[in-house]
């Protein structure tokens, strides 16, 4: 296994979810964290609740120059950055393609494709500097298959399974592993945030069926990245046992 404690771990989208999660579980295997997400207030709530060392931004990942400045800027004893979790995503509306709300798209894109290339593109020039360094994304099972409603946000979660795929064949000869998490159904804040807040119809995605929560993607990571150096975990897709694909769910 690899040993954790004080490697220092960059988490967006830390302020909720998987994020929040795989914070606190990494945290007790002694990883220093740099947490980043929008929502201020709650990271430093969170980082007041964390044993290990935590630095925290205010972030928007969709912000290309605000990230790049971010990770400049970082103090000299945080910018040896050797666990990259990209974590910070969201989807919006299940409307079909022709009676799309650009807005919308805008914000999945941005967010989930954008924003990702941005971080690891501030983030993974140090780690090919310095010859070590992880990179985890948190993609999803709308990275493998397509659902009715669906079609921005799993264009953007198949944008990401290629950018995983082509960031390890671009850092294939150094000791950088690539690894990529795919959730199927997971009780967070993602169907609120669907649903631009309606909370009613966000809590039918979860009825009758037991879901993942954020600690069952978070130990996967955490798993992931505590595998020996010359194991390279390149995928994991993990379902609640009532999912058989995006859209074959048994609910009792």
């Amino acid at each position: 296994m690899t040993n954790l404690k004080d490697k220092i771990a960059f988490i967006t989208g830390a302020s909720s979810g998987i994020g929040e999660a795989t914070a606190r579980l990494l945290t007790d295997s002694g990883v220093r964290l740099i947490l980043a997400a929008r929502r201020i207030d709650r990271l430093r709530k969170l980082q007041s609740e964390l044993r290990s060392p935590v630095h925290v931004i205010e972030l928007d990942v969709r912000n290309q120059p605000v990230v790049a400045k971010a990770i400049e800027q970082l103090p000299s004893e945080w910018k040896q950055i050797d666990l990259l979790v990209n974590n910070a995503g969201l989807s919006r509306g299940l409307d079909k393609l022709h009676e799309g709300q650009l807005q919308d798209w805008d914000e999945m894109i941005d967010t989930n494709v954008k924003g990702l290339l941005y971080v690891s593109r501030a983030v993974i020039p140090g780690m090919v500097s310095r010859g070590r360094g992880h990179i985890i994304n948190v993609g999803s099972i709308a990275g493998h298959e397509v659902y009715p409603g669906g079609n921005v946000y799993c264009a953007s979660k198949h944008a990401v399974d290629a950018i995983t795929k082509g960031l390890r064949l671009d850092l294939n000869g150094t000791p950088i592993r690539v690894s990529t998490v795919d959730p199927g159904l997971v009780e967070t804040e993602f169907s609120i945030v669907r649903f631009h807040g309606d909370s009613e119809r966000a809590g039918k995605t979860y009825q009758g069926l037991k879901p993942l929560s954020p600690v069952d993607i978070a130990e996967a990571i955490l798993w992931i990245a505590s595998r020996p150096e010359h194991v390279q975990v390149a995928e994991v897709i993990i379902l609640p046992t009532a999912q058989a694909s995006t859209t074959l769910v048994s609910r009792k």
